[in-house]
């Protein structure tokens, strides 16, 4: 049972069950969709004998597992301790998604991967291709000869992938239950297909494991807003209105969890979009020691309700919306110049017109002509 009088008894699941045909109870796909639409994180595995139960759950999350006994095959890059098949399968760090908030760890030691393989809908932009397999691995059936072009090939062949939902919810499908293993974990690992390859005493699975399951189960990667401001240059309280081409100053304080701690947030990619309809001011936020991000910017000389959004959309990171409505008016008569520079041809003439209008009236009243003059 995952809900209880509509409310879930449980923040995340694991299913560790590759093979099982029916979960029982109340858990059902069904169930465990709407689990994950209402927040829920989920980590699951496959195999070689994937059942149906949970390839209809990734086939809702984006992902594609390929046909039952079918194991991803790499003849150039297999572990020593292959059974001649191929099908225990070495991939290097270079194939892990270039994510630090997804994997974290500095992996060197190549990964040991037994099991199914996996696609990714291309069409669903949520889909994260996690792990990948080398470019010289397929998946087909380890006994039979090729008699057609496999599900998967080369570095489309996927081992874990996930998918970030628009709730923020978190769902990772890993191809190989013996990732997670011990023997897996603490095996010696070479490359026998590769006479000169090197070493190493334990292979980079651990690592690897530790870093997903942080990730799907919300211990990084968890964004969150604590405090947001907006005032004018040189107060501290916001207006109830704005006036157009004002000096403002809008600062957002937001916190990372980090290995299930909050710290500060630190990245430099903050953008502030102050809209209307569309964007009139976007511009990145400068940020502190203390997780604050700040910018100055002058307000635009169109006046309206507008708002100040900061909306932070990045891979491993949960999706950040901060959205906070305000007033810009226009000037008041008061606030506009007495005297527009622009316009001065236009006072010079007006004041030329007055002044020649004075002259011709005292000329005009004050003028009198000659009386020898006028008897002639």
């Amino acid at each position: 049972m995952l809900t209880k009088y509509g409310e879930h008894l449980y923040d995340h699941l694991v299913i560790f069950a590759p093979s099982v045909e029916e979960f029982g109870g109340s858990i059902s796909v069904k169930s465990i969709t709407a689990f994950i639409d209402n927040g829920g994180n989920v980590l699951v595995t496959g195999s070689s004998s994937v059942g149906g139960p949970i390839r209809e759950l990734g086939s809702d999350c984006g992902i594609e597992f390929d046909e039952e006994k079918t194991s991803v095959i790499d003849h150039h890059n297999f572990d020593s301790s292959d059974e001649g098949s191929h099908t225990t399968i070495l991939t290097d760090g270079k194939n892990i998604i270039k994510s630090d908030v997804i994997i974290p760890s500095k992996i060197e030691a190549p990964i040991m991967f037994k099991g199914v393989g996996m696609t990714a809908d291309n069409d669903n932009p949520l889909v994260l291709e996690i792990l990948t397999a080398s470019s010289t691995a397929y998946s087909y059936y380890p006994d039979e000869k090729i008699s057609e072009y496999p599900l998967a090939v080369g570095r489309n062949t996927l081992l874990i992938g996930g998918q970030q939902s628009r709730n923020n919810a978190r769902v990772v499908f890993c191809g190989s239950l013996d990732l997670f293993s011990d023997r897996f974990m603490m095996s010696t690992v070479q490359n026998a297909a590769q006479s000169t390859s090197e070493s190493f005493t334990r292979s980079g699975n651990m690592e690897l494991a530790f870093d997903i399951a942080q990730w799907t189960f919300k211990q990084n990667g968890v964004l969150r807003v604590i405090n947001v401001q907006h005032h004018l240059e040189g107060e501290t309280t916001p207006p109830n209105a704005y006036t157009i081409e004002e000096d403002v100053v809008y600062s957002i304080k937001i916190e990372e969890l980090n290995k299930g701690v909050w710290r500060p947030f630190q990245n430099k990619d903050v953008q502030l979009e102050f809209f209307r309809i569309d964007p009139f001011v976007r511009t990145y936020l400068t940020p502190t020691a203390s997780g604050e991000f700040k910018v100055h910017f002058k307000l635009p000389d169109v006046y309206g309700v507008f708002k100040f959004k900061v909306d932070y959309d990045r891979i491993g990171y949960t999706h950040l919306f901060s959205s906070t409505q305000v007033s810009v008016r226009p000037k008041q008569h008061t606030q506009y110049e007495r005297f527009i520079s622009s316009a001065y041809p236009y006072y010079a003439s007006a004041f030329s017109m007055m002044i020649g209008i004075c002259i011709f009236s005292v000329v005009f009243l004050h003028h009198k002509e000659d009386k020898k003059i006028k008897d002639e």
